[in-house]
C-alpha cells in the first residue's frame, strides 16, 4: 500500500505526458495557457473574498456573533440542537476555517466523547461553507443573480445541522 502511495503522483504525471505524446499535444503552452485562465479566475473572486474574510473576523472580534448565537439558543434547544453550538452553525456556511477553528474550542472545552463534541465534529464533516463556495464558483462563472441557490443552500445546511445532532443523539 505504501508503495501505491509513494508512486501515484509519479504514475498520474506519467501518464498525463503519455497522453500530450499521443495526442501530439504541446504540454508547455497548454500548461501556461491553463494558467492564465486560472490567474483570470482568481482575479474575478478576489473581490468576493476580499470583501468575505475581513467581514468574518469582524463579526468574531465584535462579540456580535456570540450574541447572535445566545439568541438563537432557545431555538437550537428546540431543533435538538446543543445551545454551544450556535457560534458554530453561524460561521459554517460562511467560513470553514473559522468553523474549524470554533469546533476545536468545543472539543477541547467540551471533550471529544462529549455530546458537543461529537456533534460539533459531524457537523463540521457533513456540511459546506455555503457563501464561499457561492462566491468562488459563482465569481468564476461569471453568474452574478444566484437567484435561489443561497436559500436554497442554506435550508441544506439547517437541515445538516438538524440531522447532525439528530444523529449523534440516536447513535452515542
Amino acid at each position: 500500500m505504501k508503495l501505491v502511495c509513494d508512486l501515484i503522483v509519479p504514475l498520474i504525471l506519467a501518464a498525463v505526458g503519455i497522453c500530450a505524446v499521443v495526442r501530439k499535444t504541446d504540454v508547455f503552452p497548454a500548461l501556461t495557457q491553463g494558467a492564465a485562465d486560472g490567474l483570470k479566475t482568481l482575479c474575478e473572486m478576489l473581490p468576493s473574498l476580499a470583501v468575505l474574510f475581513p467581514a468574518i473576523y469582524m463579526l468574531r472580534a465584535s462579540g456580535a456573533l456570540n450574541a447572535i448565537a445566545e439568541a438563537l439558543s432557545p431555538v437550537l434547544s428546540l431543533l435538538g440542537i446543543p445551545p454551544e453550538l450556535g457560534v458554530l452553525a453561524l460561521l459554517r456556511p460562511i467560513s470553514g476555517g473559522a468553523a474549524t477553528a470554533v469546533g476545536a474550542e468545543l472539543i477541547a472545552s467540551s471533550g471529544a466523547d462529549s455530546l458537543v463534541g461529537r456533534t460539533a465534529a459531524v457537523m463540521l464533516g457533513s456540511s459546506e461553507t455555503t457563501f464561499y463556495v457561492i462566491a468562488v464558483y459563482f465569481g468564476a462563472a461569471g453568474v452574478k443573480k444566484t437567484r435561489w441557490a443561497i436559500p436554497a443552500a442554506l435550508c441544506a445546511d439547517l437541515a445538516v445541522f438538524v440531522f447532525s445532532a439528530l444523529c449523534v443523539r440516536l447513535l452515542y
